[in-house]
């Protein structure tokens, strides 16, 4: 026994030392010499993810590929998305190389989402489109708009939909996630919605305008009534193909009524001169006649005003009462409002119970809101979401949690976000912490401690940031302050028997707006200037408010004694005494803006009734509204004519709408069947001027990035001369075509500038940079472009898209992804690449342009 005692030592000392693992380089290059079997057993297998997916970049058509992509018939396992998808890569391989007959494929494979996915990684564009016609369920179509696995796949969907209902909810659901298949199905329903608009616009149109000839009809004959008659008929003679046949039978009518006045006309001046003779001896009857005609006017304005005190009085009782509604749906919202927030007290405080009882006394108070608003209905759901989220937190250990919170907050340390968005998230790590440690009896030391630490260091850079606002703060404060003295002065100034009230006013109305725009302040700094701000501002407000009540009762005693004139019974002594009372009134100052306007109708009713001219009055005003309706359509007409130009043209014009709106505005009133659909079809117009704009703006960019390509070109054609040693003469050739471009250049995308100076300093040194690896780049800025965009990769660099798609899933394997993936950033690293031959830098470049196409 002690013998062996002895030897054990010996035994590990001449012990053959363990081999190390293989590694995984190792491992994936083993799977160039294994067998077919062995190449399936690997990809079926469960080893590491990078093995699993080389194994299935080599496997060969079969059961086993087919099952991994999602075509086999028959029930398999479940295949995670990145196996599955490049299982899915290697068929159509396959399918380009002429090793699986797609027909054939597409005939056996139920499954249409993977054969959908397999038909948009092939190299020929015929076979998507081919699988989409075979599906003829419109749901189905539907559902491919918003779940199809490539934008290529969407956008064909996108293209099948017909239906209005369904593209109207296609376009909510898309709006935001694919800008391609959104601008697809925009155009689709702009289409519609332009149709409608246009049928709807003639309905409206031809309703407007049998509308005017039956009012045409039902006039008394004047000398405009034949003019206006025939600009109405010829007016309907260009509408009558599109009228309703009840509109048509109603436009017909009052055109034969409209015939029958000016034939009565005609038939009156016949007889004329016959009634001339008769003339005398009617005289007293018309006078007659004419005075019961303004008795019956007189108790008609008498019925009318009772009518008016009627309705007022209506009015304001149904006003009260509405008022009173609101208050008691405002009281009720604002109860559910504070039980809401009594509830997340609660819950903040670790109070469950009493959290779950106010949410009870939530959901009693709900039902006396009438109307629950989205932001009320918000707080409820968000209410729930937290006591469900506290429940479960106490059914479950918090240990784990706290361990997770420690990695989260360590991981912010020495992180690039912005102070504001690090400290949102370091708080809201801190208010876990608490949340998870309320209610604990025991509490590791060494957790807190190191989350504490943690925290700490993770909130250094927010501090400076923080310091910062304490700073604006500060200066915010400080131009308060001189807002306030600026204030105070011009309250001194004012201080007189005859200031300016409408410097007061203006004053009044601005000061406020410029005291908000310096904020945020320190509260207790900023107290004591707002307090004396606020006085200051009321003892502004007090003086004009007095102002105002004083010009209130003369503008009220100028009412008063015009309705004391209307009892005179000399009118002319009326009309002159009204227009003195009118100079005064217009001597008078302003009152409180929501009075004004009242007590200016009050005051123009009364001088109204005193004018024997009501019926003038009226012709002229429906004159107006026909000049301004005209004046309507021209506006209307040359910004439709402004809408269909493009180019210079568009430029040019588009500087006169302001003038047009503003015109439009100052227009007055129109007839008001035609206000809605006159300020729809400006609106309409105006709109698709900034359409077009848009449009251009867009093709100017594109042309920017197209010419910063082109500039690139020539600076890298001028590099491979620079490495390839050409003579000077040549080289200073090719630098002066490339500055020359460059120099006609007026705009160039963001960061073109930059890149371009980037270029030239590798250009220059052309001759010692790696030029192989520069025509590497450009292939895989290709080859992320096509995979952006859905395009298939040209054979040559089918294996370096498998081995970057490799290397980027094995990178994204518990990871995020964190390159670029964006056309315009892949411009910018393109221009940045150095020289490559030209010949096959313009092959490059064309697949790349493809790509923005």
């Amino acid at each position: 026994m002690r013998f062996m005692d002895l030897m054990q030592p010996l035994v590990y000392i001449f012990r053959r030392a363990p081999q190390s693992p293989p590694t995984l380089e190792t491992r994936v290059a083993a799977l160039d010499e294994g067998s077919s079997e062995m190449i399936a057993a690997t990809a079926l297998g469960d080893g590491e993810a990078a093995v699993r997916a080389a194994a299935i970049a080599k496997l060969s058509d079969g059961t086993t590929l087919r099952k991994l992509a999602g075509l086999s018939g028959g029930a398999s396992p479940p295949v995670s998305s990145n196996f599955e998808r490049i299982a899915q890569e290697r068929v159509a391989e396959l399918i380009d190389a002429g090793s699986i007959d797609f027909a054939g494929l597409r005939a056996s494979t139920q499954n249409t989402t993977a054969m959908l996915s397999v038909a948009g990684l092939c190299s020929n564009p015929v076979h998507l489109p081919e699988v989409m016609t075979s599906i003829d369920d419109p749901q189905r179509m539907a559902s491919l708009v918003i779940e199809g696995s490539s934008s290529r796949i969407r956008q064909l969907a996108a293209q099948n939909i017909e239906d209005p209902a369904e593209l109207t909810r296609l376009l909510k659901q898309v709006r935001g996630k694919d800008k391609s298949v959104y601008k697809i199905i925009k155009q689709k329903c702009d289409v519609l919605r332009a149709e409608e608009q246009r049928v709807a616009q003639i309905a409206s149109d031809v309703a407007a305008l049998c509308a005017s000839l039956e009012r045409q009809s039902h006039r008394v004959y004047d000398a405009l009534y034949e003019t206006s008659f025939k600009l109405f008929n010829e007016q309907w003679q260009t509408l009558e193909p599109q009228a309703a046949p009840e509109i048509k039978e109603r436009a017909l009518a009052a055109i034969d009524r409209c015939r029958e006045v000016i034939a009565r006309h005609m038939q009156q001046l016949a007889q004329r001169a016959e009634e001339e003779a008769q003339q005398a001896g009617r005289k007293a009857a018309r006078e007659q006649a004419t005075a019961l005609a303004e008795m019956d006017a007189q108790r008609r304005n008498e019925a009318a005003a009772v009518a008016a005190a009627e309705t007022a009085a209506l009015r304001e009782a149904e006003e009260k009462a509405r008022a009173e509604k609101l208050a008691a749906e405002a009281l009720a919202l604002r109860q559910v409002g504070g039980l809401i927030g009594k509830a997340n007290s609660a819950l903040r405080d670790g109070y469950t119970a009493r959290a779950a009882g106010l949410r009870r006394a939530v959901e009693e108070r709900l039902p006396t809101v009438p109307a629950v608003p989205a932001f009320l209905a918000s707080q409820v759901l968000k209410l729930d979401m937290k006591l469900h989220e506290l429940r479960e937190w106490k059914d479950y250990a918090v240990a784990p949690k706290r361990f997770e919170l420690i990695e989260e907050m360590e991981a912010l340390i020495g992180s690039t976000e912005t102070p504001k968005v690090l400290a949102d998230r370091i708080k809201r790590l801190q208010d876990e912490w608490k949340t998870i440690s309320k209610g604990i009896v025991s509490e590791s030391e060494a957790d807190w401690q190191r989350f504490h630490q943690a925290s700490q260091a993770a909130y250094q850079p927010c501090r400076e940031y923080f310091d910062a606002q304490a700073r604006l703060r500060q200066e915010n404060v400080e131009k308060r302050r001189i807002v306030l003295e600026r204030l105070r002065a011009f309250e001194s100034s004012q201080s007189g028997e005859h200031p300016d009230w409408r410097a007061v006013a203006a004053v009044l109305r601005e000061a406020p707006q410029e005291w908000r725009r310096y904020s945020p302040v320190d509260r207790a700094a900023g107290l004591a200037v707002q307090e004396e701000f606020d006085a200051s501002i009321d003892r502004l407000q007090g003086r004009l408010d007095s102002w105002y009540a004083h010009n209130l009762a003369e503008k009220k005693s100028l009412i008063q004694r015009a309705q004391h004139l209307r009892t005179k019974e000399d009118s002319g002594e009326a009309v002159d005494a009204v227009k003195r009372l009118q100079l005064q009134w217009k001597s008078v100052g302003a009152v409180q803006r929501d009075l004004e306007q009242p007590l200016w109708d009050e005051f123009r009713e009364q001088c109204d009734a005193i004018f024997q001219k009501r019926q003038q009055a009226h012709a002229d005003y429906a004159a107006g509204l026909e000049a301004n309706k005209r004046q309507a359509v021209t506006l209307c007409e040359e910004a439709e004519r402004l809408a269909a130009l493009s180019g210079t043209a568009l430029l040019e014009g588009v500087a006169k709408i302001p003038q047009w709106r503003a015109d439009f505005e100052a227009l007055g009133e129109v007839p008001r069947a035609d206000q809605r659909g006159l300020r729809d079809r400006f609106e309409r117009a105006l709109t698709r001027c900034q359409a077009q704009i848009l449009q251009m703006r867009a093709r100017d960019k594109e042309l920017s990035f197209t010419n910063l390509l082109e500039a690139a070109r020539l600076i890298q054609a001028y590099g491979w001369a620079v490495a390839q040693g050409v003579a000077s003469s040549d080289l200073e050739a090719l630098k002066q075509a490339a500055e020359v471009f460059i120099a006609g250049v007026q705009q160039w995308p963001k960061g073109g500038a930059q890149a371009l100076k980037e270029a030239w300093a590798k250009a220059h040194a052309a001759a010692g940079l790696d030029l192989p690896a520069n025509e590497t780049a450009l292939r895989k800025l290709c080859i992320r472009s096509e995979i952006l965009t859905d395009r298939p990769t040209p054979p040559e660099d089918q294996a370096l898209r498998r081995a970057y798609q490799v290397q980027r899933l094995v990178r994204s394997m518990g990871q995020r992804n964190e390159e670029n993936d964006d056309l315009d950033g892949f411009g910018l690293e393109w221009v940045r690449v150095g020289p490559i031959p030209a010949a096959t830098h313009e092959t490059l470049l064309a697949r790349f342009l493809r790509c923005r196409t």
